[in-house]
C-alpha cells in the first residue's frame, strides 16, 4: 500500500519498457552471444590516412576480450561460443550493416543456431589518436597533450524474433581511463595499458546498459533499514552510490499499436550502497516511502564515482 500523499506523484510516473522486458525474461542465467567487434570502413580509412591503424586495431582487439570478460563477470549470463557466432553473423551480414530484417523468419532461425537467446553486436564508428596543444589558464604556458578517443554503436537483438531490442552509442577518451587502477599501476608500455583501460571502460558501459534492459536491479531483501540488491562487483555499482527504488503499477499499452510501453512507476525511496560483494550488494535506506522487496532500482543520475586508490602514482599517457 502506498502512502496517500504519494498518490499525487503518480502524475509524474515514468514508463520504462526496458524494465517490463526484464521482468518477462525467464529465471536463471541468460544465454548471450558477443559478436566480433567491427569497425566502419570509413573509420578504418581515416585511421590509415592518419597513421593510427595499429592503435585503432589494438583498441578493437581489446574490446573483443573485454566484452566477453565483463559479461561473464556479471554472473548473470552464459556467454555463447564465439566460433558459432562468427558463422551466424556472416550469414546475416550483420558484420557490415549491424541490421537484420525483422520480418524475415529465417533470420531468427539462423540466430538460434548459435544457441543464444540474445546477441550483442558492436561497431566502432569513430577513432582518433592525436596530439593537441594545451594552454594552462593563469600561467599562459602551453604543452603538448595526447588525445585518444573513440565511440561505438552497440545493438542488442532478441534471437528468437530477430528484433532489435536496444541500440546505444557510447564514447570513451583517455581522460576517463586515467583513474583506472590498472593503468595507474602500469609499467612498460603505457600506450597498451591506456588502450586496455579505455576498452574496459567501454565494455563496462555496454554491459551495464544490457543488464539494465534484461535484468534490472531489484531489492531482494530488507531488514530494518538495510536492503540487499541483486547486483554484485561484476557491474559498476560502488560504495556510496545512491539508487532510487520504484514500485511498479499496471502495464501501459499503446492504444494505436497495441504494443507494451512498459509499466507505471512510482518512486518510493532511495538507498545508499554500503557494501559490494561478488553476488549481491547491501545498502541503507536513506529515503523511505515504502521501499520493499521486488521493487526495481536505478542508479540516481549525475553521480560520479570517486577515484579509486592505487598502489602507484598515476602514469602519464605516452
Amino acid at each position: 500500500m502506498f502512502r496517500p500523499q504519494l498518490m499525487i506523484a503518480a502524475f509524474l510516473l515514468t514508463f520504462q519498457a526496458a524494465v517490463a522486458m526484464g521482468q518477462d525474461q525467464p529465471k536463471g542465467l541468460l544465454s548471450i552471444g558477443i559478436g566480433k567487434v567491427k569497425t566502419l570502413q570509413a573509420v578504418a580509412d581515416a585511421a590509415a590516412a592518419a597513421g593510427t591503424t595499429n592503435q585503432m586495431q589494438r583498441v578493437v582487439e581489446a574490446l573483443d576480450s573485454q566484452l566477453i570478460d565483463r559479461f561473464h563477470g556479471t554472473r548473470k549470463f552464459t556467454v555463447v561460443s564465439r566460433s558459432d557466432l562468427d558463422e551466424v553473423l556472416g550469414e546475416q551480414k550483420l558484420a557490415a550493416s549491424g541490421n537484420v530484417d525483422e520480418s524475415d523468419d529465417a533470420a531468427a532461425q539462423a540466430f538460434k543456431l548459435a544457441g543464444c537467446k540474445f546477441l550483442v553486436v558492436m561497431t566502432v564508428d569513430n577513432f582518433q589518436d592525436y596530439t593537441a596543444m594545451a594552454t594552462f589558464a593563469g600561467t599562459g604556458e602551453s604543452a603538448h597533450k595526447r588525445v585518444v578517443q573513440f565511440s561505438a554503436v552497440t545493438k542488442l537483438y532478441d534471437t528468437t524474433t530477430g528484433k532489435l531490442l536496444e541500440s546505444t552509442n557510447y564514447q570513451c577518451n583517455n581522460k576517463e581511463a586515467l583513474n583506472d587502477p590498472s593503468y595507474q599501476q602500469a609499467h612498460g608500455d603505457l600506450t597498451e595499458a591506456l588502450f586496455q583501460a579505455m576498452s574496459r571502460l567501454m565494455a563496462q558501459k555496454v554491459v551495464d546498459r544490457v543488464i539494465d534492459v534484461l535484468r534490472p536491479a531489484k531489492v531482494i531483501a530488507r531488514t530494518d533499514t538495510t536492503v540487499t540488491i541483486n547486483r554484485g562487483d561484476g557491474t559498476s555499482i560502488w560504495v556510496g552510490e545512491i539508487w532510487n527504488a520504484y514500485a511498479q503499477g499496471k502495464e501501459m499499452v499503446d492504444p494505436d499499436t497495441g504494443a507494451s510501453l512498459g509499466h507505471e512507476e512510482l518512486k518510493v525511496g532511495s538507498i545508499r550502497i554500503t557494501e559490494v560483494d561478488p553476488l549481491f550488494s547491501k545498502g541503507e535506506v536513506v529515503d523511505d516511502h515504502g521501499v520493499d522487496t521486488g521493487q526495481v532500482l536505478r542508479s540516481q543520475p549525475g553521480q560520479t564515482q570517486p577515484p579509486q586508490a592505487a598502489d602507484a602514482p598515476a602514469a602519464s599517457p605516452q
